[in-house]
Protein backbone atom coordinates (compact mmCIF):
# COMPACT_ATOMS: atom_id res chain seq x y z
CA UNK A 1 0.00 0.00 0.00
CA UNK A 2 2.73 2.16 0.73
CA UNK A 3 4.50 1.97 -2.80
CA UNK A 4 1.44 3.11 -4.76
CA UNK A 5 0.88 6.51 -1.88
CA UNK A 6 4.40 7.59 -2.28
CA UNK A 7 3.70 7.27 -6.29
CA UNK A 8 0.65 9.25 -5.97
CA UNK A 9 2.26 11.85 -3.66
CA UNK A 10 5.28 12.21 -6.12
CA UNK A 11 2.94 12.97 -8.84
CA UNK A 12 0.71 15.26 -6.60
CA UNK A 13 4.32 17.34 -5.96
CA UNK A 14 5.32 17.42 -10.03
CA UNK A 15 1.96 18.26 -10.77
CA UNK A 16 2.32 20.81 -7.90
CA UNK A 17 5.79 22.17 -9.02
CA UNK A 18 4.07 22.45 -12.79
CA UNK A 19 1.65 24.88 -11.72
CA UNK A 20 3.42 26.91 -9.51
CA UNK A 21 6.38 27.26 -12.48
CA UNK A 22 3.72 28.06 -15.31
CA UNK A 23 2.41 30.76 -12.85
CA UNK A 24 5.79 32.53 -12.69
CA UNK A 25 5.86 32.03 -16.30
CA UNK A 26 2.75 33.65 -16.93
CA UNK A 27 4.21 36.37 -14.37
CA UNK A 28 7.31 37.13 -16.58
CA UNK A 29 7.39 40.41 -17.91
CA UNK A 30 10.60 40.13 -20.76
CA UNK A 31 12.09 37.94 -22.48
CA UNK A 32 15.18 37.95 -20.21
CA UNK A 33 13.28 37.45 -17.10
CA UNK A 34 11.63 34.34 -19.02
CA UNK A 35 14.86 32.96 -20.23
CA UNK A 36 16.29 33.55 -16.37
CA UNK A 37 13.65 31.52 -15.23
CA UNK A 38 14.04 28.60 -17.90
CA UNK A 39 17.42 28.02 -17.22
CA UNK A 40 17.54 28.35 -13.56
CA UNK A 41 13.51 27.68 -11.95
CA UNK A 42 13.27 24.84 -14.44
CA UNK A 43 15.27 22.60 -11.77
CA UNK A 44 11.77 22.57 -9.74
CA UNK A 45 10.65 20.33 -12.08
CA UNK A 46 13.72 18.11 -13.26
CA UNK A 47 17.37 17.66 -11.49
CA UNK A 48 20.02 19.35 -13.49
CA UNK A 49 23.76 20.39 -13.19
CA UNK A 50 24.19 22.78 -16.36
CA UNK A 51 21.15 24.44 -18.61
CA UNK A 52 21.35 26.84 -21.49
CA UNK A 53 19.32 29.23 -23.69
CA UNK A 54 19.53 29.74 -27.51
CA UNK A 55 17.53 31.91 -29.73
CA UNK A 56 16.67 31.70 -32.92
CA UNK A 57 15.53 34.54 -33.82
CA UNK A 58 18.80 36.57 -33.15
CA UNK A 59 21.07 33.69 -33.18
CA UNK A 60 22.56 34.04 -30.07
CA UNK A 61 23.04 32.64 -26.60
CA UNK A 62 20.43 34.17 -24.37
CA UNK A 63 21.26 32.85 -20.94
CA UNK A 64 23.39 30.26 -18.48
CA UNK A 65 22.15 29.01 -15.51
CA UNK A 66 24.07 30.12 -12.52
CA UNK A 67 24.81 33.63 -14.46
CA UNK A 68 22.97 36.72 -14.64
CA UNK A 69 24.59 37.67 -18.01
CA UNK A 70 26.55 35.30 -19.94
CA UNK A 71 30.28 36.02 -21.01
CA UNK A 72 29.42 36.79 -25.23
CA UNK A 73 33.21 37.02 -25.44
CA UNK A 74 33.97 33.59 -23.61
CA UNK A 75 35.23 30.60 -25.36
CA UNK A 76 32.32 28.10 -24.24
CA UNK A 77 29.82 31.10 -25.44
CA UNK A 78 31.09 31.00 -29.06
CA UNK A 79 31.33 26.84 -28.82
CA UNK A 80 27.92 26.21 -27.45
CA UNK A 81 26.23 29.35 -29.41
CA UNK A 82 28.00 27.40 -32.68
CA UNK A 83 26.76 23.85 -31.53
CA UNK A 84 22.94 25.11 -31.28
CA UNK A 85 23.41 26.78 -34.71
CA UNK A 86 24.61 23.45 -36.64
CA UNK A 87 22.12 21.18 -34.45
CA UNK A 88 19.10 23.77 -35.19
CA UNK A 89 18.90 22.94 -38.78
CA UNK A 90 16.95 19.84 -39.80
CA UNK A 91 13.92 17.88 -38.57
CA UNK A 92 16.12 16.81 -35.36
CA UNK A 93 16.55 20.23 -33.80
CA UNK A 94 12.54 20.29 -33.78
CA UNK A 95 12.02 17.64 -31.35
CA UNK A 96 13.35 16.89 -28.29
CA UNK A 97 16.13 13.72 -27.87
CA UNK A 98 19.39 13.46 -25.91
CA UNK A 99 22.23 14.76 -26.23
CA UNK A 100 25.89 14.02 -25.09
CA UNK A 101 29.87 13.79 -26.45
CA UNK A 102 29.12 10.97 -28.28
CA UNK A 103 27.36 12.18 -30.55
CA UNK A 104 28.98 15.19 -31.44
CA UNK A 105 29.78 15.28 -35.14
CA UNK A 106 33.97 16.49 -34.17
CA UNK A 107 36.37 15.03 -31.87
CA UNK A 108 37.05 18.21 -30.92
CA UNK A 109 33.26 18.87 -30.35
CA UNK A 110 33.23 15.59 -28.31
CA UNK A 111 35.99 16.91 -25.68
CA UNK A 112 34.90 20.19 -25.38
CA UNK A 113 31.61 18.86 -24.38
CA UNK A 114 33.44 16.37 -21.98
CA UNK A 115 35.02 19.69 -20.60
CA UNK A 116 32.45 21.96 -19.88
CA UNK A 117 28.95 19.97 -19.73
CA UNK A 118 27.77 17.17 -17.55
CA UNK A 119 27.79 13.33 -19.59
CA UNK A 120 24.15 13.45 -20.53
CA UNK A 121 22.17 16.74 -22.06
CA UNK A 122 18.48 16.80 -23.62
CA UNK A 123 17.58 19.25 -25.92
CA UNK A 124 14.24 20.63 -25.69
CA UNK A 125 13.35 23.12 -28.70
CA UNK A 126 10.59 25.62 -28.08
CA UNK A 127 8.40 26.12 -31.45
CA UNK A 128 5.43 27.58 -32.33
CA UNK A 129 2.37 26.02 -33.38
CA UNK A 130 3.08 26.44 -36.64
CA UNK A 131 6.80 24.85 -36.00
CA UNK A 132 8.78 27.73 -36.18
CA UNK A 133 12.30 27.54 -33.91
CA UNK A 134 12.04 29.69 -31.42
CA UNK A 135 14.59 28.59 -29.38
CA UNK A 136 16.37 25.48 -27.46
CA UNK A 137 16.72 24.94 -24.28
CA UNK A 138 19.58 22.60 -23.40
CA UNK A 139 20.15 20.49 -19.89
CA UNK A 140 22.58 18.72 -18.85
CA UNK A 141 23.46 16.32 -15.74
CA UNK A 142 25.19 13.78 -14.55
CA UNK A 143 22.71 10.55 -14.49
CA UNK A 144 20.79 9.91 -17.99
CA UNK A 145 17.04 11.20 -18.61
CA UNK A 146 14.57 8.91 -17.79
CA UNK A 147 11.27 8.72 -20.28
CA UNK A 148 8.89 10.18 -17.85
CA UNK A 149 11.12 13.24 -17.26
CA UNK A 150 11.52 13.67 -20.81
CA UNK A 151 7.33 13.50 -20.60
CA UNK A 152 7.10 16.34 -17.92
CA UNK A 153 9.83 18.22 -19.87
CA UNK A 154 7.91 18.49 -23.03
CA UNK A 155 4.97 19.94 -21.09
CA UNK A 156 7.16 22.37 -19.30
CA UNK A 157 9.00 23.15 -23.12
CA UNK A 158 5.42 24.01 -24.50
CA UNK A 159 4.78 26.80 -21.65
CA UNK A 160 7.89 27.83 -22.17
CA UNK A 161 6.84 28.13 -25.88
CA UNK A 162 4.22 30.00 -25.40
CA UNK A 163 5.09 32.34 -23.34
CA UNK A 164 8.21 33.09 -25.25
CA UNK A 165 6.60 33.52 -28.52
CA UNK A 166 3.91 36.11 -26.12
CA UNK A 167 7.04 38.01 -24.53
CA UNK A 168 8.48 38.61 -28.17
CA UNK A 169 5.86 39.67 -29.62
CA UNK A 170 5.35 42.52 -27.31
CA UNK A 171 8.69 43.46 -27.04
CA UNK A 172 8.34 44.00 -31.04
CA UNK A 173 5.70 46.00 -30.38
CA UNK A 174 6.99 47.89 -28.02
CA UNK A 175 10.68 48.12 -30.12
CA UNK A 176 8.84 48.75 -33.29
CA UNK A 177 6.73 51.86 -31.40
CA UNK A 178 9.75 52.99 -29.24
CA UNK A 179 11.63 53.26 -32.73
CA UNK A 180 8.92 55.25 -34.48
CA UNK A 181 8.45 57.38 -31.54
CA UNK A 182 12.60 58.64 -31.54
CA UNK A 183 12.20 58.43 -35.09
CA UNK A 184 9.27 60.86 -34.90
CA UNK A 185 11.32 63.03 -32.05
CA UNK A 186 14.14 62.69 -34.24
CA UNK A 187 12.52 64.24 -37.08
CA UNK A 188 10.38 66.68 -35.45
CA UNK A 189 13.97 68.22 -33.84
CA UNK A 190 15.55 68.03 -37.06
CA UNK A 191 12.68 70.47 -38.13
CA UNK A 192 12.84 72.70 -35.32
CA UNK A 193 16.72 73.45 -35.80
CA UNK A 194 16.16 73.69 -39.23
CA UNK A 195 13.31 76.26 -39.15
CA UNK A 196 16.05 77.76 -36.74
CA UNK A 197 18.48 78.44 -39.53
CA UNK A 198 19.52 81.61 -40.30
CA UNK A 199 18.35 83.06 -43.56
CA UNK A 200 18.52 86.17 -45.74
CA UNK A 201 14.62 87.35 -46.66
CA UNK A 202 14.52 87.99 -49.94
CA UNK A 203 11.61 89.07 -52.41
CA UNK A 204 10.37 89.30 -55.97
CA UNK A 205 8.42 92.36 -57.62
CA UNK A 206 8.02 93.40 -60.91
CA UNK A 207 10.36 96.21 -62.25
CA UNK A 208 11.23 98.56 -64.78
CA UNK A 209 14.23 100.54 -66.31
CA UNK A 210 13.18 104.28 -65.96
CA UNK A 211 14.69 107.53 -66.68
CA UNK A 212 16.32 108.76 -63.55
CA UNK A 213 15.61 113.21 -63.82
CA UNK A 214 13.16 113.35 -66.96
CA UNK A 215 12.04 116.35 -68.47
CA UNK A 216 8.22 116.25 -69.04
CA UNK A 217 6.45 117.32 -71.68
CA UNK A 218 3.85 119.19 -70.75
CA UNK A 219 0.51 120.28 -72.57
CA UNK A 220 1.16 124.09 -72.69
CA UNK A 221 -2.92 125.37 -72.89
CA UNK A 222 -5.87 123.33 -73.52
CA UNK A 223 -6.44 122.28 -76.72
CA UNK A 224 -5.94 119.72 -79.10
CA UNK A 225 -2.82 117.76 -80.12
CA UNK A 226 -2.39 118.55 -83.75
CA UNK A 227 0.72 116.22 -84.56
CA UNK A 228 3.44 114.65 -82.81
CA UNK A 229 6.94 115.12 -84.65
CA UNK A 230 9.29 112.83 -83.06
CA UNK A 231 9.17 108.49 -82.87
CA UNK A 232 8.96 107.20 -79.37
CA UNK A 233 12.51 106.33 -77.94
CA UNK A 234 13.60 108.55 -80.82
CA UNK A 235 16.90 110.82 -79.90
CA UNK A 236 16.45 114.50 -80.07
CA UNK A 237 18.71 117.95 -79.67
CA UNK A 238 18.13 120.89 -77.57
CA UNK A 239 15.06 123.05 -79.15
CA UNK A 240 14.09 120.13 -81.74
CA UNK A 241 10.17 120.59 -82.55
CA UNK A 242 8.79 117.84 -80.57
CA UNK A 243 4.89 117.97 -81.25
CA UNK A 244 2.52 120.92 -82.41
CA UNK A 245 -0.81 121.92 -80.63
CA UNK A 246 -3.70 123.52 -82.78
CA UNK A 247 -3.62 126.55 -83.31
CA UNK A 248 -6.55 128.02 -85.91
CA UNK A 249 -8.69 128.59 -82.62
CA UNK A 250 -5.53 131.04 -81.06
CA UNK A 251 -5.24 132.47 -84.87
CA UNK A 252 -8.66 133.72 -85.10
CA UNK A 253 -8.87 135.37 -82.12
CA UNK A 254 -5.24 136.81 -82.81
CA UNK A 255 -6.79 138.67 -85.87
CA UNK A 256 -9.74 139.40 -83.47
CA UNK A 257 -7.82 141.35 -81.25
CA UNK A 258 -5.22 143.08 -84.20
CA UNK A 259 -8.86 144.63 -85.29
CA UNK A 260 -9.96 145.76 -82.26
CA UNK A 261 -6.31 147.11 -81.45
CA UNK A 262 -7.36 149.11 -84.82
CA UNK A 263 -9.84 150.24 -84.14
CA UNK A 264 -8.62 151.62 -80.95
CA UNK A 265 -6.07 153.61 -82.40
CA UNK A 266 -8.46 154.94 -84.83
CA UNK A 267 -10.50 155.93 -82.44
CA UNK A 268 -7.78 157.62 -80.56
CA UNK A 269 -6.22 159.03 -83.17
CA UNK A 270 -9.68 161.09 -84.06
CA UNK A 271 -10.16 162.17 -80.27
CA UNK A 272 -6.97 163.41 -80.48
CA UNK A 273 -7.63 165.85 -83.50
CA UNK A 274 -11.01 166.85 -82.41
CA UNK A 275 -9.68 167.69 -78.61
CA UNK A 276 -8.47 170.80 -79.80
CA UNK A 277 -11.79 172.38 -80.66
CA UNK A 278 -13.92 169.99 -78.70
CA UNK A 279 -13.96 169.46 -74.58
CA UNK A 280 -15.81 166.40 -74.78
CA UNK A 281 -13.18 164.65 -77.02
CA UNK A 282 -10.47 166.15 -74.78
CA UNK A 283 -12.35 163.99 -71.71
CA UNK A 284 -12.89 160.45 -73.72
CA UNK A 285 -9.13 160.37 -74.94
CA UNK A 286 -8.16 158.88 -71.51
CA UNK A 287 -10.85 156.11 -71.53
CA UNK A 288 -9.85 155.51 -75.28
CA UNK A 289 -6.36 155.73 -74.59
CA UNK A 290 -6.75 152.55 -71.70
CA UNK A 291 -9.24 150.71 -74.30
CA UNK A 292 -6.07 150.82 -77.21
CA UNK A 293 -3.58 149.54 -74.38
CA UNK A 294 -6.37 147.12 -73.32
CA UNK A 295 -6.73 145.39 -76.87
CA UNK A 296 -2.86 145.84 -77.50
CA UNK A 297 -2.16 143.54 -74.16
CA UNK A 298 -4.66 140.92 -75.23
CA UNK A 299 -2.69 140.81 -78.80
CA UNK A 300 0.38 140.28 -76.63
CA UNK A 301 -0.90 137.62 -75.05
CA UNK A 302 -2.18 135.61 -77.97
CA UNK A 303 0.94 135.90 -79.85
CA UNK A 304 2.47 134.48 -76.64
CA UNK A 305 0.34 131.74 -76.86
CA UNK A 306 0.75 131.09 -80.51
CA UNK A 307 4.49 131.09 -79.64
CA UNK A 308 3.69 128.03 -76.90
CA UNK A 309 1.91 126.04 -79.19
CA UNK A 310 4.93 124.43 -80.70
CA UNK A 311 6.75 122.04 -78.09
CA UNK A 312 10.46 121.99 -78.32
CA UNK A 313 12.87 119.83 -76.85
CA UNK A 314 14.41 121.65 -73.48
CA UNK A 315 17.75 119.06 -73.77
CA UNK A 316 19.33 116.57 -75.52
CA UNK A 317 18.29 113.03 -74.69
CA UNK A 318 15.26 110.43 -76.28
CA UNK A 319 11.34 111.34 -76.76
CA UNK A 320 9.70 108.60 -74.14
CA UNK A 321 5.99 108.22 -74.96
CA UNK A 322 3.64 105.41 -76.49
CA UNK A 323 2.54 105.29 -80.15
CA UNK A 324 2.34 108.57 -81.89
CA UNK A 325 -1.12 108.07 -83.15
CA UNK A 326 -2.68 107.86 -79.31
CA UNK A 327 -1.45 111.57 -79.45
CA UNK A 328 -2.68 112.97 -82.57
CA UNK A 329 -6.23 114.92 -82.39
CA UNK A 330 -6.40 114.34 -79.10
CA UNK A 331 -7.59 117.02 -76.45
CA UNK A 332 -5.43 117.99 -73.66
CA UNK A 333 -6.21 119.68 -70.67
CA UNK A 334 -3.67 122.66 -69.44
CA UNK A 335 -0.29 120.98 -68.03
CA UNK A 336 -1.26 117.19 -69.02
CA UNK A 337 1.90 115.32 -69.73
CA UNK A 338 3.03 114.13 -73.51
CA UNK A 339 6.08 112.53 -73.41
CA UNK A 340 9.26 112.69 -71.55
CA UNK A 341 13.21 114.17 -72.85
CA UNK A 342 15.58 111.79 -70.57
CA UNK A 343 19.38 111.04 -70.90
CA UNK A 344 19.30 107.08 -72.04
CA UNK A 345 22.27 106.30 -70.15
CA UNK A 346 20.92 108.08 -66.75
CA UNK A 347 18.39 105.01 -65.95
CA UNK A 348 17.43 103.84 -62.26
CA UNK A 349 15.08 101.20 -61.52
CA UNK A 350 11.77 101.19 -60.39
CA UNK A 351 10.31 98.17 -58.65
CA UNK A 352 6.37 97.69 -57.68
CA UNK A 353 6.80 95.14 -54.48
CA UNK A 354 3.24 93.32 -53.51
CA UNK A 355 1.90 94.39 -50.14
CA UNK A 356 2.07 90.22 -49.36
CA UNK A 357 5.68 90.36 -50.16
CA UNK A 358 6.83 93.26 -48.05
CA UNK A 359 9.98 92.84 -45.91
CA UNK A 360 12.24 94.70 -44.06
CA UNK A 361 14.38 96.85 -46.47
CA UNK A 362 17.15 99.40 -45.61
CA UNK A 363 18.75 102.15 -48.22
CA UNK A 364 21.70 99.71 -49.49
CA UNK A 365 19.92 96.68 -49.80
CA UNK A 366 21.31 94.58 -52.56
CA UNK A 367 18.96 94.07 -55.95
CA UNK A 368 18.79 91.83 -58.81
CA UNK A 369 17.30 92.45 -62.17
CA UNK A 370 16.22 89.57 -64.04
CA UNK A 371 15.44 91.64 -67.71
CA UNK A 372 13.07 89.87 -69.55
CA UNK A 373 15.46 90.14 -72.74
CA UNK A 374 18.38 88.35 -71.09
CA UNK A 375 17.13 86.51 -67.82
CA UNK A 376 20.54 84.34 -67.86
CA UNK A 377 22.60 87.60 -66.59
CA UNK A 378 20.65 89.50 -63.89
CA UNK A 379 21.92 93.49 -63.17
CA UNK A 380 22.66 94.35 -59.76
CA UNK A 381 21.90 97.21 -58.50
CA UNK A 382 21.42 98.98 -54.59
CA UNK A 383 18.32 99.93 -53.15
CA UNK A 384 18.17 104.09 -52.75
CA UNK A 385 14.57 104.56 -51.10
CA UNK A 386 11.23 103.10 -50.93
CA UNK A 387 7.92 104.46 -50.55
CA UNK A 388 6.42 104.15 -46.60
CA UNK A 389 2.73 103.96 -47.73
CA UNK A 390 1.53 101.42 -50.60
CA UNK A 391 -0.64 102.60 -53.61
CA UNK A 392 -2.01 100.63 -56.42
CA UNK A 393 -0.52 99.75 -59.05
CA UNK A 394 -2.02 100.09 -63.20
CA UNK A 395 -2.56 96.25 -62.58
CA UNK A 396 -4.68 96.86 -59.45
CA UNK A 397 -2.29 95.66 -56.93
CA UNK A 398 -1.00 97.41 -53.90
CA UNK A 399 2.52 97.61 -53.99
CA UNK A 400 5.18 99.33 -52.01
CA UNK A 401 7.40 101.87 -54.90
CA UNK A 402 10.95 101.50 -54.74
CA UNK A 403 13.77 102.79 -56.16
CA UNK A 404 17.39 101.36 -56.91
CA UNK A 405 20.57 102.76 -58.78
CA UNK A 406 22.78 100.36 -60.56
CA UNK A 407 25.90 99.49 -60.11
CA UNK A 408 27.84 99.52 -63.14
CA UNK A 409 26.71 100.42 -66.66
CA UNK A 410 25.37 97.46 -69.08
CA UNK A 411 24.75 98.15 -72.67
CA UNK A 412 21.33 96.27 -71.88
CA UNK A 413 19.79 98.78 -70.33
CA UNK A 414 17.43 100.87 -71.62
CA UNK A 415 14.82 102.76 -70.20
CA UNK A 416 11.36 100.99 -70.84
CA UNK A 417 13.17 97.45 -70.34
CA UNK A 418 10.83 95.45 -67.46
CA UNK A 419 11.58 92.27 -66.03
CA UNK A 420 11.80 90.56 -62.63
CA UNK A 421 13.57 92.38 -59.07
CA UNK A 422 14.73 90.10 -56.72
CA UNK A 423 15.23 92.04 -52.89
CA UNK A 424 17.24 91.01 -50.80
CA UNK A 425 16.22 91.91 -46.70
CA UNK A 426 17.74 91.26 -43.65
CA UNK A 427 18.70 87.69 -42.05
CA UNK A 428 15.74 85.75 -40.15
CA UNK A 429 15.05 82.46 -38.84
CA UNK A 430 13.92 80.13 -41.40
CA UNK A 431 10.12 79.81 -40.09
CA UNK A 432 9.56 83.58 -40.06
CA UNK A 433 10.50 83.60 -43.99
CA UNK A 434 8.57 80.39 -44.63
CA UNK A 435 5.54 81.85 -42.41
CA UNK A 436 5.56 85.36 -43.28
CA UNK A 437 2.97 85.15 -45.28
CA UNK A 438 0.32 83.10 -42.94
CA UNK A 439 0.81 85.23 -40.39
CA UNK A 440 0.59 88.27 -42.51
CA UNK A 441 -2.70 86.52 -43.26
CA UNK A 442 -3.51 85.77 -40.17
CA UNK A 443 -2.70 89.08 -38.55
CA UNK A 444 -5.04 90.92 -40.77
CA UNK A 445 -7.68 88.25 -39.97
CA UNK A 446 -7.36 89.21 -36.18
CA UNK A 447 -7.26 92.72 -37.05
CA UNK A 448 -3.70 92.90 -34.88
Amino acid sequence: MNQPMQMRDRQLMAMSALIQLEKRVRAAATPDELAFLMVNDTHMMVAYRQAALWRADEQRLQALSGLAVPDRDAPFTHWITRLFRTRADGEAGRRIHPLSAAVMETEEDGETWKEHLPPHGLWLPLSRPDGTLQGVLLLARDEPWADHERSLLELVADAYAHAWAALVRRQARRSVFTRKRRLLAGAAVAVVLAMLIPVRQSALAPAEVVARDPVLIRAPIQGVVEEIKVRPNQSVAAGELLATMDGREMSSRLDVARQQLAVADAELRQAQQSAVFDEKSRAQMAVLQGRREQHAAEVAYIQQLLERIRLTAPRDGVAIFDDPGDWAGRPVSLGERIMMVADPKDAELEIHLPVADAITLESGAEILLFLNIDASAPVPAVLERAGYRAAQTPDGIMAYRLRARFERADERLRVGLKGTAKVYGERTILFLYLMRRPLAAMRLWLGL
